[in-house]
């Protein structure tokens, strides 16, 4: 942590940033990795943002091999820490080349990719952006359990659930089997997800409320209000008083 300080003081990123255009794919690399292990501090933070690394940054993502593409992205998510730079990122055309990571990087490349994005996806504004470049066709294929990046995926469709465009992308990417699933044998932390994930979408649409009832998420949801953490029984327990309240709404429209 002291040579970090030091490196960064005495004015080392400024070329490093310059770096990241070589031509050099090693050499590209190096830069990249220097800058991500220089961002861990605080104040390098800062200075690698201002002095203009973020255009740089996103050309590596798009241009570099595959240790400075995973690399790239773990700075990016380093730097969006930083409040500001979640809107500033978000406006550069990062998310499209983060999308495109999380769809054909490495498994390493991947995990930074949503991680990078899920910090993004923290400011309202970057939503949309994130669903318009299509991560929610990779994030659900991220669902399967064989991808070992389950609850990355399903902390980032969360975020993006409570948007209008998030909840239909999940549902015509084929989402709601793959929710129900986790929702029944995911991690806490995935059951929990899961389970906001299909109160937002309930809530929004009669019509997806049906498509979560037809795969079967009464039982799972019934053992999450009774076992699950705090939040997770929270989340459960609303969607089961929503499905009740639909029922019985039904009913009475019927005897009507």
């Amino acid at each position: 942590m002291g040579n970090r300080i030091i490196i960064g003081h005495c004015g080392a990123i400024e070329p490093l940033v310059s770096l990241l255009y070589s031509e050099v794919k090693l050499t590209q690399e190096h830069a990249v990795t220097a800058l991500l292990n220089l961002s861990i501090n605080e104040d390098n933070k800062a200075m690698i943002a201002e002095v203009g690394a973020i255009e740089p940054l996103i050309y590596v993502l798009k241009s570099g091999n595959a240790g400075a593409k995973e690399n790239s992205a773990a700075t990016l998510f380093s730097l969006s820490v930083l409040e500001e730079y979640k809107a500033k990122i978000g406006r550069s055309g990062a998310v499209k080349a983060l999308v495109d990571l999380l769809g054909s990087g490495t498994v390493r490349g991947k995990k930074d990719a949503a991680t990078a994005l899920f910090n993004l996806s923290i400011f309202h504004e970057n939503k949309a952006r994130i669903v318009q470049a299509g991560a929610v066709k990779y994030l659900v294929e991220l669902m399967d359990p064989a991808t070992g990046m389950v609850d990355k995926a399903a902390a980032l469709l969360a975020n993006l659930s409570t948007i209008a465009q998030g909840r239909l992308a999940i549902v015509q990417e084929g989402g709601i089997p793959l929710l129900v699933e986790v929702a029944e044998t995911g991690s806490q932390r995935g059951k929990e997800n899961a389970a906001s994930i299909l109160l937002q979408l309930c809530i929004d649409s009669p019509k997806f409320c049906n498509l979560v009832l037809q795969e079967g998420a009464v039982p799972p949801l019934v053992a999450l209000s009774q076992s699950g953490t705090p939040r997770a029984k929270e989340k459960a327990q609303q969607l089961l008083n929503h499905f009740r309240n639909q029922r019985e709404g039904a009913k009475r429209r019927g005897k009507s």
